[in-house]
């Protein structure tokens, strides 16, 4: 074989949609992820048919997303500070420990007969607590090992294992409600919570950080990492969306079981493959963009991405068919992957390095108004049907959305520009025009 075509299928091969696994380390890294992921997905199937069995109530359902999304909200921002401050690999370290160690109580209060409504939202509580103390040192480290260059295939392939476990999760916890109950399932979630946190270990991830944390100054630095981001155009848009996704979108995913078993009359198998739907489009939808080279308009496609996943959401509402369900919510995930990749790698193209972390922990804290938009369901569901209340989330937000498209145009036409100026006004010499090179 020649040099020369040696040379050309090696390029091909780091254009490919799977480069960044030349990365040793984040082949540790993503295979973590990915069975964090799947046991998260797990946990709110296992414990949403739980509560549901326990008390016929989709509000007490709802209380489950409430609970495990309210932590986001206190503990966002400093879980952004950590992690421009601490040992990122000793920080995820000891967030996924922690939240072992949770999952092995709850497992042995399911076989003990002994776990009661409270419990399962005090379980939700400390596991949310992990995630927002950890989220933004997860994306960061995604940063550190590829660079500006390999960031956004980076994001795109861990949101694929995200989303792959929004398939995979959900539907191995409606098969094990089926074959153990819900106490077989979480044995399968201590097991794949070990093999992560053994690939985390074993990933070599770079140890500097770029400041140094003072418990003196929590607030100070917060107080920073918020007007820092007010100073930033891009970064405010991405807020305003996450905001709206995460109060009118993502909270119905806890009320799937409810319209799986009232409206769409099905059990537990196919209320886990229904749960499952939106991770299958999403899964595919990440892999897509994964697969390009460039992106020159990362705005178009978070927005689109988000119209097209509530139009999905508004389809479902309407639903009174399984099948016609199962397809809605598949777009739906299609659009969440253009939301879901571009959120946070945004937000670290356009950051300076040593403001990265509380950037992405202000983004974190807009994510923290989920627990709001658990409740609004919850109370939208007892009041009107929870079928109704999930199309007037759908309506709402397709009407924020349209005013988020008038009145910032700029930032879904030509966000390359804009992103580019902020980067500029902030010194990052590396962003250049917001896409890989």
């Amino acid at each position: 074989m020649s040099s020369k075509l040696k040379t050309n299928l090696r390029r091909r091969s780091s254009a490919g949609t799977f480069r960044a696994f030349s990365n040793s380390n984040f082949r540790f890294l993503w295979p973590a992820n990915f069975l964090i992921y799947i046991s998260r997905w797990m946990q709110m199937t296992l414990l949403a048919w739980f509560v549901l069995e326990l008390t016929d109530s989709a509000w007490y359902v709802s209380l489950l997303g409430f609970f495990i999304f309210l932590p986001m909200l206190v503990l966002g921002m400093l879980g952004g500070l950590l992690a421009d401050s601490v040992n990122r690999r000793l920080l995820l370290t000891i967030t996924q420990l922690v939240a072992l160690a949770i999952t092995i109580v709850a497992t042995a209060l399911l076989y003990a007969g002994h776990l009661e409504l409270w419990h399962t939202y005090t379980v939700v509580f400390l596991t949310g607590a992990t995630w927002a103390l950890d989220m933004p040192a997860r994306s960061s480290v995604i940063h550190d090992l590829l660079g500006v260059n390999g960031v956004t295939n980076g994001m795109s392939l861990d949101v694929v294992g995200m989303t792959g476990s929004m398939m995979i999760g959900p539907a191995l916890a409606g098969l094990l409600i089926t074959l153990f109950d819900v106490k077989g399932g979480y044995v399968v979630m201590v097991a794949f919570q070990s093999v992560a946190i053994v690939s985390l270990l074993l990933a070599r991830i770079p140890t500097v950080y770029d400041s140094v944390f003072a418990p003196a100054k929590i607030f100070d630095n917060l107080i920073e990492g918020l007007r820092y981001v007010r100073t930033q155009r891009v970064v405010l848009a991405i807020i305003l969306i996450t905001l709206i996704m995460n109060l009118l979108l993502f909270p119905i995913m806890q009320v799937i079981p409810v319209i799986a078993r009232d409206v769409l009359n099905v059990g537990p198998g196919l209320m886990g493959l229904l749960g499952s739907a939106s991770g299958i489009g999403s899964f595919f939808g990440s892999l897509f963009l994964a697969s390009l080279v460039s992106i020159n308009r990362h705005g178009a496609v978070f927005l689109g991405g988000s119209i097209l996943g509530t139009m999905g959401l508004l389809a479902f509402s309407f639903s009174q068919w399984y099948g016609l369900s199962f397809v809605a919510l598949l777009v739906m995930g299609i659009g969440v992957a253009g939301f879901g990749v571009m959120q946070m790698t945004i937000v670290m193209l356009v950051s300076r390095d040593e403001m990265r972390g509380r950037a992405l922990g202000v983004v974190s804290l807009a994510i923290g108004v989920s627990p709001f938009g658990a409740l609004l369901i919850g109370a939208l569901a007892s009041a009107i049907g929870t079928a109704n209340a999930v199309t007037a989330n759908a309506v709402v937000s397709l009407v924020l959305l349209g005013l988020v498209v008038i009145v910032m145009p700029s930032f879904w036409r030509d966000s390359s520009n804009a992103a580019q100026t902020d980067a500029s006004a902030n010194e990052n010499p590396s962003f250049v025009t917001c896409h890989e090179r």
